[in-house]
Order: structure tokens, then sequence, then C-alpha cells
């Protein structure tokens, strides 16, 4: 994927990450993008401008009101110029600024006026992340469809240990590729995707549920969005920021809910892919008050909940793709491809959520993929967004192949 004569735009902002930035826009410019600089006057006690000006070979600009070529203004020239506005280290100062709609230097009047797309990276102390006001202001920004790299985990300049460090300058090198060689061709297809876990009440404080957080099914749904497709969202529980106002996103919480909204729509969607984690039982009585403690022993009666795969899959026009989820801790191609058959899917999307590294609450996913009478792919360890393509690439095919063999 190429990126020579494409514009990008790379905002520093002022934290210790900012020495990345320098090794970013090497790196941006030696595969052949034509790289300008915005610094904030924070971000130039970390790094000098000059050393970006040697590497990009374009003055670097800090202050709004330094216009030097007369015949433009340079927020304006640079936010129409730019191909993609990488702000890379993304402090929550600027995150802040961005959500709030404001423009008071270079760097924020610049992301108000452009039509690019914006890639966030941030990079801060793990406390400063995981604080619910820089979660919602990040969240905030999704639904109105900025994208973010996700901060990588590990030793911080701050002396603590956890998730905040900017992502290796190599891996925002990738994403920008990708964000500026993305294929529009899902942009004829509706498609239906369900995520995050479903709660099944017990009294009016406790709930049956599981441990899913909904970060696969999400990304498909903001990867399906971004390659053009009409995207709905039925979301269970999950604490995932919204993907953003391009996906219409549906809330429900029990099993019954999510069944009600995936089956009254489905028959309007090319594609449905059932990424939830449902709940297969839920109690027979539900308690309106709070059950108290008692004797040591309490025991529920569980029923089963409809089974949304199933259900979808007798239903099944010719010309629709189905993909369903499997979360398995053991025999993984077997459970899965069962699950294939039985309940009538295209393609089933298996992963052993018994690794730490690809099941519930992580970024990362090592997943099959199963079809019928296809070999089963073997994917290696991925983000969730990577999977995610992957399992769209696959969906194209499938319906390439119908398309080919005369099926609608």
């Amino acid at each position: 994927m190429r990126m020579k004569g494409k514009t990008v735009v790379v905002g520093i902002a002022g934290g210790i990450a900012a020495y990345k930035a320098a090794h970013l826009s090497s790196a941006l410019t030696k595969a052949g993008a034509d790289v300008h600089v915005i610094m904030t006057e924070a971000a130039t006690r970390f790094i000098a401008p000059l050393t970006l000006q040697s590497l990009t070979h374009h003055r670097v600009i800090v202050n709004l009101f330094e216009e030097a070529e007369p015949e433009s203004i340079a927020h304006i020239r640079l936010a129409d110029a730019a191909d993609l506005v990488m702000v890379a280290p993304a402090t929550a100062n600027v995150i802040a600024k961005a959500a709030a709609g404001m423009g008071d230097d270079m760097l924020t009047t610049t992301l108000l006026a452009t039509r690019a797309p914006v890639l966030f990276a941030p990079a801060m102390r793990v406390h400063m992340y995981d604080n619910p006001i820089v979660q919602g202001n990040i969240a905030r920004l999704k639904q109105v469809g900025y994208l973010f790299a996700e901060p990588g985990e590990g030793p911080l300049a701050c002396g603590y240990t956890g998730k905040g460090r900017l992502p290796e300058p190599e891996d925002l090198v990738d994403i920008a590729r990708a964000i500026l060689n993305r294929p529009l061709d899902l942009a004829d297809l509706r498609i239906l995707v369900t995520a995050g876990a479903t709660y099944e009440p017990i009294d009016p404080v406790r709930f049956i549920g599981n441990r899913a957080s909904g970060k696969m099914g999400y990304a498909v749904a903001e990867a399906a969005a971004v390659r053009g497709a009409q995207v709905t969202l039925v979301s269970g529980v999950s604490s995932v920021p919204l993907p953003g106002e391009h996906v219409e996103t549906i809330f429900v919480e029990s099993a019954n809910q999510m069944y009600e909204a995936v089956l009254s729509r489905a028959g309007d969607y090319d594609v449905i892919v059932k990424a939830a984690a449902v709940a297969d039982y839920r109690p027979v009585e539900y308690s309106p008050q709070k059950i108290k403690k008692g004797s040591e022993v309490l025991n529920i009666s569980l029923v089963r909940n409809p089974d949304i795969l199933t259900a979808v899959g007798a239903k099944k026009r010719s010309n629709q793709v189905v993909v369903g989820f499997a979360a398995e801790t053991e025999r993984l191609e077997e459970h899965a491809t069962r699950k294939l058959l039985a309940k009538n899917a295209d393609l089933i999307v298996a992963n052993d959520v018994s690794q730490s590294d690809a099941g519930f609450e992580v970024d990362t996913n090592r997943v099959l993929l199963i079809q019928r009478d296809k070999a089963v792919q073997s994917l290696p360890l991925m983000t969730k967004r990577a999977v995610a393509d992957r399992v769209l690439d696959e969906v194209i095919r499938l319906r390439e192949e119908r398309a080919h063999n005369g099926q609608p």
C-alpha cells in the first residue's frame, strides 16, 4: 500500500513521547508521504522544531499567528491539503480541546478545519488514560468519526507500568497506510453486527452474565463502516467506546431483547455478523425484590434462551451471508465446525478464550476461519481490528463466489 503523493500532517503535543515524533516523521517521509509538522508550544519543550524541519524538509508551524506565506492562511492550507492528520503524541489536554471543539492554537484549529481523516495516538500516564473524563472525551471524538490508535502497555516515563505508551512509529505508519489506502469495497452492503455481553437478571441487584467486552464486535462494526457499509450495531453490555456516528447503535441488555432486535431486522440486511456473547440460560423466575441471604445454598432454576444464530440461519435468504463466532476452551475446530453446520452459518470465527492474549477483554485475537468445504484458515495473533478486516474480506469472497456461481 503506497503513501507516495499523500500529504500527512503530524501534530505533536506536549508529552515526553514527543521525541518519538521525529522517528515517525522520518518513517512517513521515507514511505513516500509529504509530511508537514504542527507543534504545540508545550511540544517544543521536549523536541526542537528544527529537528522535525530537517527530517521533513518543511517549515514546522507552532504559532497560529505566524503566517510565512501571506497568500494563504497556514491552518486552512494544511487542513485542505491533508490526506491524513495524525496527532502523535495526543495528550489528554489536546484530546479534551478537540472534544470540546476548541481551536486556540495551530494544531487544534487545523483539526477543526480539516475534512481529512484524523488519527489520535494517545500517550500519557496510565491513570490519566483511565480517567473517566479522558475516556469520555475519546468516546465523544469516536462518535463523530475521529480515529484512535490504541496505546501500548508497558513501563511509562512516570515510573508506572500500564496502558499509555505511544505506539511504535512503525506501527503508526502501518495504520496510516491502512487509512490512506482503505477500500470502499462494502459500499453497497447493509451489515448488522451484534456485540457485547447479555445480562440475565436474577433480582434488581444480581444477574447472570459473561466476561465479553464487546471489543471484537465493535471492531467489526467500525471496520465495516470505514469500508463503506451501512452498519447497524446491536450492542449488549459493553464499556467499549462507540464506533462512531456512522454506525447506528441499538442497545439491549438481555438475550431476549437482543433476539427481538436482531430477528425483527434480519431480513433487511445483506450480511449478519453475530459476535455478541449471548447467555445460553436465564433464571426461570425473576425476583422483584433483592433476594436476602438465608441458607448456605441458593438454588436458581434456569431455562434456555432462544438461539439467535440458529434463528437467523433458519431464515437466511440465499443472498445473505451469516457469520457466527465461537468462543471455546477446548477442541476448538471440532466444536466450531459443528456450530457452523448446526446453525446454517456461512462462516464461523473461532477462538480459544482460555488464551490470555486472545480471549475476553484484550485487544488481540488468534482465530480460525471455518467455512463449508474449505480448508480451515488459522490466523496468527493480531489486533481485533485486523481480525475484523480479515472476516470482512471473507464475506466479500463468499459473495463473489455466489455471484460467479449464478446465485443472487
